[in-house]
């Protein structure tokens, strides 16, 4: 059951009842507002997940009702919470009788970003619903901000985004950019680079780094001015690297490249490592993504 059609470039954010979505609806609901959007709650209610609570004799259909009753519940005391923190903002409601994933994945071909919370409900459903978010953000067509837990009172840095240099970051550093600029935090742009010389000579490898990672960065100065931008070179994994930093953060940015190849291989590596990792929201973004102001 749909309960309504979504919104071209709408922020959706998908509901599961758990407290890891409670914190991405709190995150969906402001980023809407910063980019002037509008927002939908989402929910996949996945008929064959009712195998692992179904007692020996209990009709589906029964099952199927009670879970879509529950959920719509869920969706209407979430858009409650909007209205008391955002009443301007205007809300949409998607239930789908469907698994999750496949829900948010078919939601994020017309959103202009889907956020999700990193664990679900539960000791078996944190495990099903983490694989949610996973997934989510390997195979959206639109950004997907992962809200992560952090440390409260721990004073942040900013936005971070991983960059290579090469073409296939631009709409990774563009959304980064974008990020700071609604956020008005500034941004470091960090690449990695692995060297076996050592430190002493790293100089002329750096120097040929930067060249190429400004080169990349050419015009996003100028297109967004008011972000206080610096770029950070650093030997060693990038994944590494980029948790590390997480900690001192308020959002991560970096790439999903889809394909077969080596290189779109190890990013992916990059971005699941840094998904599991971090201590603060990550934002994958799509190499296809080309973020839009809101309407």
């Amino acid at each position: 059951m749909e309960t309504t059609a979504i919104p071209s470039g709408s922020v959706v954010v998908g509901l599961d009842g758990s407290p890891s979505a409670e914190r991405a609806l709190e995150w969906a609901i402001d980023q809407a507002q910063l980019e002037s959007r509008q927002l939908t709650l989402a929910h996949g209610v996945d008929p064959s997940g009712s195998v692992w609570v179904d007692p020996v004799g209990l009709d589906h259909r029964v099952v199927l009702e009670a879970l879509q009753a529950d959920a719509e519940v869920m969706l209407d005391q979430a858009r409650e919470q909007v209205a008391r923190r955002a009443p301007d903002l205007v809300v949409h409601q998607v239930l789908r009788t469907s698994d999750a994933r496949v829900t948010l994945l078919e939601l994020s071909e017309q959103a202009a970003m889907v956020v999700v919370g990193s664990r679900g409900r539960g000791p078996i459903k944190t495990l099903l619903l983490g694989s949610v978010s996973l997934a989510v953000s390997r195979e959206a067509r639109c950004p997907v901000v992962v809200v992560r837990p952090g440390n409260p009172g721990t004073v942040r840095n900013g936005v971070l985004v991983g960059a290579d240099g090469t073409d296939r970051s631009l709409a990774t550093l563009e959304f980064a950019y974008r990020q700071a600029a609604l956020h008005r935090l500034p941004l470091t742009i960090m690449h990695c680079f692995w060297d076996a010389r050592p430190a002493t000579e790293e100089e002329p490898v750096a120097s040929d780094v930067r060249l190429v990672l400004a080169e990349s960065l050419a015009g996003l100065g100028e297109r967004f001015p008011e972000v206080q931008a610096r770029t950070e070179l650093v030997r060693g994994m990038a994944d590494e690297r980029l948790v590390r930093a997480s900690q001192r953060m308020d959002l991560v940015v970096v790439g999903a490249h889809h394909g077969g190849t080596l290189t779109t291989l190890l990013y992916g590596s990059i971005a699941n490592a840094v998904l599991e990792h971090a201590t603060c929201p990550v934002a994958i973004v799509p190499e296809s993504a080309v973020p839009e102001s809101g309407d």
